[in-house]
């Protein structure tokens, strides 16, 4: 039998429980996940502008009109204008407070947006250029190019802290989440499609990233390290990356790109160039037409059947007989 005392004290134990969580959400280092967290802050503070008052309300209510506090008894009060005014005007004021706050906030945190600051106290100049970071959901790995260093990671993340970084994000298969809690909010990654994240870390320091997004058998375990260093450390990084042997190339992505759970760090010293480009356009197989050119040339043949459709009918007839003999039958497959 367990003491009355000790069943008393078991919710303390909870909530001594819940002060070992990671609040990295609420207390992140990157200046985008500051911003996104003080949203959080004013909402919720907003929101209690009517939540603690009524929970007030309630038990001022049930011990007012407790049986035999001879409180009034009024069975045909039915209205009162001045109640009115504050239990729709109240919320009412603060939905327009959220409104305006949501309006602002959806324009300034917009992840294709250009960073304009490193933090609240330090403007970015606008000569300064952000570091671009390719990045690959795979399964169930994550794949880092850097294009102007010409390397890139697998499950391995660095960036220079108080510097812009412009994500670039695709994704090989499924849909995923690109989603680093301490930098930003969670942006999806798409086959076939480019998004885009712009973040700057203000702290060094050790973090993870994640897929927040189900993508199969392996999602549990597609996380990655994110590492935050000063200019000079990512410099001699690079350097020391660059000294490696490892190569990625387009037969390389081939076999990275078969599913894998709990892949290992892997780092390549050299990368293919428009190797992401290829990803994103879903060409990297030999003898596989890239999607843009594709989308090219239906556009170039749909102008010229839209021209067509222009001529009277004796022009149509000349022009389709003039085709046939004078063009070469369309090859879909290029290399």
């Amino acid at each position: 039998m367990i003491p009355q005392i000790v069943r008393r004290g078991l919710p303390l134990l909870l909530l001594a429980a819940l002060a070992g969580c990671n609040t990295v959400v609420m207390n992140p280092t990157g200046d985008i996940a500051k911003q996104q967290a003080d949203l959080i802050v004013i909402s919720v503070l907003l929101m209690l502008i009517i939540i603690i008052p009524v929970m007030l309300l309630v038990v001022w209510f049930a011990w007012r009109y407790r049986k035999g506090a001879n409180a009034a008894y009024e069975p045909d009060w039915d209205h009162s204008t001045k109640l009115e005014l504050i239990i729709w005007g109240a919320p009412l004021l603060i939905i327009i407070v959220l409104g305006l706050i949501t309006w602002v906030s959806t324009h300034k945190l917009d992840p294709y947006r250009p960073l304009d600051r490193i933090d609240a106290n330090r403007p970015l100049a606008a000569s300064v250029k952000p570091l671009e970071v390719q990045v690959v959901a795979l399964d169930w790995k994550w794949l880092f190019i850097y294009p102007e260093q010409g390397i890139a990671s697998v499950n391995h993340l660095v960036t220079p802290i108080d510097v812009p970084v412009r994500f670039k994000i695709t994704s090989s298969t499924v849909m995923n989440t690109f989603y680093i809690p301490t930098l930003a909010g969670m942006i999806y990654a798409m086959p076939g499609m480019e998004t885009e994240l712009n973040a700057v870390l203000n702290k060094t320091g050790d973090y993870r990233g994640l897929s927040a997004n189900f993508s199969g058998d392996g999602f549990s375990h597609m996380k990655f390290a994110y590492k935050g260093v000063t200019q000079a450390d990512f410099d001699t990084w690079v350097k020391e990356m660059k000294t490696g042997t490892e190569v990625l190339d387009r037969a390389d992505y081939m076999v990275l790109e078969k599913p894998t759970a709990k892949e290992p760090v892997r780092h390549y010293a050299q990368v293919e160039p428009a190797l992401f480009n290829r990803i994103l356009n879903r060409c990297v197989a030999e003898g596989s037409m890239c999607m843009n050119q594709q989308m090219h040339e239906d556009h170039k043949r749909n102008e010229m059947a839209a021209a067509i459709r222009q001529l009277p009918k004796d022009g149509k007839s000349m022009l389709a007989e003039a085709l046939e003999m004078c063009v070469a039958p369309f090859n879909t497959v290029k290399k």
